[in-house]
């Protein structure tokens, strides 16, 4: 009640973010009419004309930093207190400079805006445009086709190629892309809705801050984007005389790459640009540096840089001694031995809780079945028969019941329910504890009970000293105690790491084996991690369980996190389709504010309320239905799933009901752009995990949007409402009809892990029958905060890094 009346008063954020930046808008619109009247020459002269405003502005402050430098390198003799002072003097001044650059870069905003958008203009409408050759359109023409020389003349096409794929021109900016603009040079995250033209947005502030020479990155979310975006939209840039290179064309450390850093506007992915500043923080000599002063960034697609990746550490490593030698194949077939064990426990327990359960049973029945259940989903809680059983009436309930009475007393009677199996896994902390049973059999073959358990050094060491003996005896025993405990442990971390692999982690979901290689999925986006490891010994322990090579341990040189590599910019901005979500701690962490972007046209996509089934089973084939009805409709079909396992059984469905269709998925990454390009056809059925959710641009074919537009089918709820959230926005871009509808069951990890408790009891209440589904936006809403319970634990738990050796 308070908040609305609040509101109504003061208005809501998005209504105060708008008033602030509308004035900006109507400037840039007010001086553009005034720039269709001039030559291609005098535009383009206008950017010269910026630059010389922008040095008189800054002149006298750099002329004083020039004379401080110049008279400390010309006295070698000077004190190091003066130096000191002078040097505190240059920063001083710098830090003045960054400040009047902010406020001429203000000034100048109108009117660079408003050349950026009459330079879109000129090219959209003119198949060529003839200008006055400088040296850059020379240089250009002699790499490029887009660029000719006749004369003392240059002549521009409004046709190029981006990343293979031929362009011509078709874009000028909107009103609300110029208010996105004037948010992302102060250094906002513009929220823009997929299909309303982020990539072209960008193109006003990095135009108007690339003027003053110090270099504007633009950073994205894989190499595809970088060099896509860079020759996509450079001739805008080029066009005004400026140098325009992408860091993923060339290799590290090479001149290449220096040159490209030296450009006004460089465009790379965020773990290049995070690794070059680590390769520059080991070089030997100034010279080998490729970075400069890091000034400012665009950040695309920054909720996955600075939320889902920010904490993930870059990692420069190198080969460390003996690294080859490792345990892994070595204690491989205790641990299967183990992890089969514990499966045929789980299977035992099951049907002793079925047979428990039939006709009702009684109360101690229940209660024995309940605890039989626990300590299946105690010992294997991702295995198919327990998560299948648990879908049927009254069964998951039993188990929360079940659950929450061992909790109880801070988990007193927790020991009683593990002592029957052999190890115990948390899946949300995605970590596992062996048993004493699971201990008897790792070690039942050796002499040694202690075998497989660390020894107590504090204990050992304390008596050691209570015991008799010679000072260099009692050191002797220390050393021995000590060398015992780094052998135990060793042999205890390979153990774990090796069940955690055969438990928690699972191929063509999270990773993938492809050329004989471990390949890590990333979660967020579906597509592989080239050069991304897990950490600890976990990639080796996988390594070791797919029978590929077990790669040689490695130690780290240089590492820094995503977080902190970014603060070091004197201005960040960032745009992306769904930041709203994570808004507090975009703010909290980096101090960016969030400013949701009107949509240019109104949203016309229908969004329906997720439907819920009792089994995947019965998920599936409701999917496959609706494939099928939809096709027939005559529109295309975009079918997300969470992972490449899915994928394929989707791809196995639809080949047997004889559907044609396209997989995009990990294993398929070389042919996105190709299967994206034909995906807004009639009729075109596409599956696809979460990479088809980033940068990917589905164009609607003949008769489509008459039809009802893409649609788009959720096979699952992903574990971060913004995926969900971006796959839905693949359909209804720029005003076209579009529907999206979500598919879950109560056996999808997100529901058996995080599920509410309401959703199982109330379909057992209405007594569902096979097939039958449940559609609220009650039932919604406990979805969504399912997701906000996994967002909270997987943050904490990631067990990933990315690694580069040198």
């Amino acid at each position: 009640m308070i908040g609305s009346i609040i509101k109504k008063v003061f208005g809501d954020k998005a209504s105060r973010d708008l008033k602030e930046m509308q004035p900006y808008a109507d400037q840039v619109k007010a001086v553009y009419p005034q720039l269709q009247s001039l030559s291609n020459d005098e535009l383009r002269a206008k950017s010269v004309e910026f630059k010389q405003r922008i040095a008189a502005k800054i002149a006298d402050e750099q002329g004083r930093i020039d004379t401080l430098r110049q008279e400390t390198e010309d006295d070698p003799k000077m004190a190091i207190a003066e130096r000191e002072g002078r040097y505190q003097e240059i920063d001083k001044l710098e830090e003045k400079i960054l400040v009047l650059i902010e406020e001429v870069l203000m000034e100048l905003l109108p009117e660079a805006f408003a050349v950026m958008k009459e330079t879109a203009r000129r090219f959209n409408d003119n198949k060529e445009l003839t200008v006055t050759a400088q040296e850059l359109d020379r240089e250009i023409a002699a790499k490029r086709d887009n660029v000719r020389i006749e004369g003392d003349k240059a002549i521009w096409k409004n046709s190029w190629d981006a990343a293979g794929t031929p362009i011509t021109w078709d874009m000028v900016h909107y009103d609300v892309q110029l208010i996105g603009g004037a948010a992302l040079h102060k250094g906002k995250i513009a929220e823009m809705s997929t299909g309303e033209g982020k990539t072209l947005v960008a193109t006003l502030p990095m135009y108007l801050n690339a003027l003053t020479g110090r270099g504007v990155h633009l950073v994205t979310v894989n190499d595809y984007l970088a060099k896509r975006d860079s020759e996509w939209m450079g001739p805008l840039y080029e066009f005004h005389g400026l140098r325009v290179d992408c860091i993923d064309k060339h290799e590290p450390n090479s001149p290449a790459r220096r040159q490209a850093y030296l450009a006004d506007i460089t465009f790379g992915t965020n773990n290049e640009f995070g690794f070059d500043y680590l390769r520059d923080n080991m070089a030997h000599a100034p010279t080998a540096l490729v970075q400069r002063k890091h000034h400012y960034a665009i950040i695309d697609e920054v909720d996955s840089v600075l939320v889902d990746d920010a904490r993930t550490p870059l990692i420069i490593s190198g080969p460390t001694p003996k690294g080859e030698i490792h345990q892994f194949d070595e204690y491989k077939p205790r641990v299967e031995k183990l992890y089969n064990a514990q499966r045929s426990l789980v299977n035992k327990l099951i049907a002793e809780a079925k047979e428990l359960l039939k006709d009702g049973g009684k109360k101690d029945q229940a209660e024995k079945a309940g605890l039989a259940l626990l300590r299946a989903h105690r010992g294997l809680p991702k295995y198919g028969a327990l998560i299948k059983f648990l879908s049927e009436p009254g069964v998951r309930s039993l188990l929360q019941k079940t659950e929450s009475r061992y909790l109880q007393d801070q988990q007193k009677e927790m020991p009683f329910v593990d002592q029957e199996i052999y190890f115990t896994i948390d899946e949300k902390q995605h970590s596992i504890e062996m048993t004493e049973k699971g201990l008897d059999l790792i070690s039942g073959d050796v002499d040694d009970p202690q075998f497989f358990i660390l020894t107590d050094v504090g204990g050992a060491v304390a008596e050691i000293e209570k015991g008799g003996g010679t000072v260099e005896e009692k050191a002797k025993r220390k050393d021995e105690v000590l060398r015992d405990f780094g052998v135990k442990s060793e042999r205890v971390h390979t153990v774990n790491q090796l069940i955690r692999a055969y438990a928690l982690y699972d191929k063509d979901v999270e990773y993938v084996v492809m050329n004989s290689k471990v390949m890590i999925v990333d979660e967020q986006t579906g597509r592989i991690m080239e050069g991304r490891r897990y950490s600890d010994g976990l990639h080796q322990a996988i390594q070791s369980k797919e029978k590929v090579k077990v790669e040689a341990a490695t130690q780290t040189y240089a590492t820094v996190t995503l977080q902190n590599y970014f603060r070091m910019y004197h201005k960040l901005a960032g745009m992306t389709g769904t930041a709203e979500t994570e808004a507090q701690e975009l703010w909290d962490i980096y101090k960016l504010d969030v400013m949701s972007i009107p949509t240019n046209r109104p949203i016309a996509r229908k969004d329906n309320e997720d439907m819920v089934f009792k089994t995947k089973r019965e998920k599936y084939t409701a999917v496959i239905d609706e494939i099928v009805k939809l096709q027939e409709a005559g529109r295309p079909v975009l079918v997300g799933t969470t992972n490449v396992e899915v994928s394929e059984l989707m791809a196995k469905m639809l080949n047997m009901r004889g559907i044609k269709h396209d997989v995009l998925n990990a294993k398929q990454h070389a042919r996105e752009a190709d299967i994206v390009a034909h995906a807004g056809s009639s009729g075109t059925v596409t599956i696809a995990t979460n990479m088809a959710g980033r940068g990917t641009d589905i164009k609607l074919g003949a008769g489509v949007k008459e039809a009802g537009g893409l649609a788009i089918v959720g096979t699952e709820k992903h574990e971060s409402r913004r995926v969900d959230r971006q796959l839905r926005g693949r359909a209804g871009r720029q005003g076209d009809s579009g529907s999206s509808q979500f598919y879950i069951s109560l056996e999808d990890d997100l529901m058996r892990m995080f599920g509410s408790e309401r959703i199982a009891k109330l379909m057992d209440r209405l007594g569902l029958k096979e097939g039958e589904v449940i559609q609220h936006s009650m039932v919604t809403a406990s979805i969504e905060r399912a997701q906000k319970k996994w967002k909270k634990i997987t943050s904490a738990s990631a067990n990933a890094c990315w690694s580069t050796t040198m």
